[in-house]
């Protein structure tokens, strides 16, 4: 069944091609076309379009198919295009011709986007509330682990004194940031695109003000052609929200495999979480945190895919905008198992809290030795140039006891502080 159906059948080989894995797809977004429908249903009802008793009707049914999706028995076989023209058969299967009236005023471009942006505002909720998790996981090890000093590097070389505090805790505010994005994108989202039908509007004097009210929405895309070049535009704004956070867990990632290694040797995990070698019976490999780089690395490729797919399309809809959604809803899936194996594993950390006291670490301290000699009235250059001699003659000797105490340092991690800017 196709909505466009005339009375005749397209070749197989099109068929394929157009409609392409949409099916599949198309179940993770189901269930917001049934939402989606509920409200267009009760708002030809509204508008004496259909009867009071024909919305009752559509109503009911619709619940029932959504309890099949929540419950995974609903299925769009090979003879429907996609769940539109699955969900319309079964109105049409139970109510004859009250289910054939579901589509008026309406067209499948605004049921694509409409039950989009539902999709992309539940998915976004998701994700932010998956990123708080961790956030608030992250707060806490820094809190655990603060005072355990952890060497610092620039250019993969020994640089200067650090701590599992700050380690954790700059991750943790990092997240902040990227959630600066995902918020920007629900706003973008949480407009409504339904009754802009095909791109240009309805000659049906629909009532957008009450569909916008009953799916929850906060506002709605107001100009129909604006809502129709917002095909793409959401799927964007969310991408560049996944890449923000995929960013990060791609650094932590990155940051986790280096200290795992017998050469650094910071911190390890049970070895129920990590792998062997097929070869190696020594081996203990990290290949989550491998996985969680390659895929996070995937996913910042995510917005440069969708501006190739829309970003020379003139106004109006086009075919290529299906492509869309191949390409976001794997990444959502992806950005949302890269959130919950990260925050699982990290439960499982054990932090080596003599890293230190090797000798190879004498070298951090050399910029709080020479701040010393400033302290004490050394010009900063004459103390630069001694503390250089020193190191030189191998007669550099470290001060260990060192006390940062600006905000943001090892000493002064502002953890409330961070906490506050997240609420």
């Amino acid at each position: 069944m196709k909505l466009w159906d005339k009375g005749f059948s397209t070749d197989k080989k099109i068929d394929h091609f157009t409609v392409g894995n949409d099916r599949e797809l198309d179940l993770h977004l189901a269930k917001y076309d049934v939402i989606a429908s509920k409200a267009h249903a009760k708002m030809l009802g509204k508008i004496g379009l259909i009867t009071s008793d024909e919305t009752d009707a559509l109503v009911n049914e619709l619940d029932g198919i959504g309890k099949s999706i929540a419950e995974g028995t609903f299925t769009i076989e090979d003879s429907f295009e996609d769940m539109h023209s699955k969900i319309e058969f079964l109105l049409t299967e139970k109510l004859g011709d009250t289910g054939k009236k579901i589509h008026t005023a309406r067209s499948r471009n605004d049921q694509v986007l409409v039950a989009m942006h539902l999709y992309l505002k539940a998915e976004l909720s998701e994700i932010k509330s998956q990123t708080k998790t961790l956030f608030d996981l992250l707060m806490d090890l820094a809190e655990k682990h603060k005072t355990i000093l952890l060497p610092g590097y620039t250019h993969l070389q020994i640089a200067m004194p650090s701590s599992f505090g700050l380690w954790f805790s700059a991750y943790a505010e990092s997240l902040i940031d990227d959630l600066y994005f995902i918020d920007a994108a629900y706003k973008v989202a949480d407009q409504n695109p339904l009754g802009s039908a095909a791109g240009y509007g309805s000659s049906f004097a629909i009532d957008r003000s009450f569909t916008t009210q009953e799916m929850g929405f906060e506002t709605m895309k107001f100009n129909v052609v604006a809502a129709q070049m917002g095909r793409g535009k959401v799927e964007k704004a969310t991408a560049f929200g996944i890449a923000n956070i995929a960013a990060t867990l791609s650094k932590m990632a990155m940051d986790i495999c280096l200290y795992m290694s017998q050469n650094f040797d910071f911190i390890s995990f049970p070895d129920e979480l990590t792998t062997g070698s097929s070869i190696m019976p020594h081996k203990k490999n990290p290949d989550v945190f491998e996985l969680v780089r390659g895929k996070c690395n995937k996913l910042q490729s995510i917005p440069n895919q969708l501006t190739l797919v829309i970003n020379n399309l003139p106004s109006g809809y086009h075919r290529d905008l299906q492509l869309v959604k191949e390409i976001i809803v794997p990444a959502i899936q992806d950005m949302k198992a890269c959130l919950e194996i990260l925050t699982f594993s990290l439960k499982e950390i054990r932090i080596n809290e003599n890293i230190i006291e090797d000798p190879k670490y004498d070298y951090l301290f050399s910029v709080d030795t020479l701040n010393e000699l400033v302290q004490n009235g050394m010009p900063f250059r004459d103390a630069y140039k001694k503390m250089g001699e020193e190191i030189k003659a191998g007669t550099f000797t470290p001060k260990r006891d060192i006390k940062h105490t600006h905000k943001g340092s090892l000493g002064n991690l502002c953890l409330d502080e961070i906490r506050k800017k997240l609420e």
